[in-house]
């Protein structure tokens, strides 16, 4: 996965429902908050920061530090794996998970301080280099 550059500006006012607009701008301004970086467009995905990453199995690539898509039927947050967050999901209200997503149909039904902290433990992770095998080195 690469930078792919544009406006993400643009691509936020572009994003359908007005809705899942609303949760892009607010989901923007916390990542970039939580991260300390700005936002970049990674194809769809709205990406702050960049790492590379290496499985075991010898895979490897790169990817935002922090990262969500604005998808039509939900906003969708990647995070390392959400195992490690059950207690703060349980806490979080209204969302459904895949292995490695979040996700969120309304922002605004959800605690977002809850979410902060799901977050941040994701950026702390990220940042200390990863585990289970999975090294991170933070490029940008």
């Amino acid at each position: 996965m690469k930078q792919t550059g544009g406006s993400v500006g643009a691509f936020i006012a572009a994003v359908t429902p007005a809705g899942r607009r609303r949760d892009a701008e607010t989901l923007t301004a916390v990542l970039q908050e939580i991260s300390g970086r700005e936002p970049e467009l990674w194809g769809t995905i709205i990406g702050f920061g960049s790492c590379h990453y290496r499985y075991p199995t010898g895979s490897e690539g790169d990817m935002p530090v922090l990262a969500f898509a604005p998808r039509k039927t939900a906003s969708t947050l990647y995070l390392d794996d959400t195992s490690r967050h059950g207690e703060a999901l349980a806490l979080l209200g209204p969302h459904t998970t895949g292995k490695g997503c979040l996700y969120i149909k309304d922002l605004e039904a959800v605690d977002l301080t809850v979410l902060r902290g799901i977050l941040e433990n994701v950026l702390s992770w990220t940042e200390s280099g990863g585990s289970e095998g999975v090294e991170l080195t933070i490029t940008g």
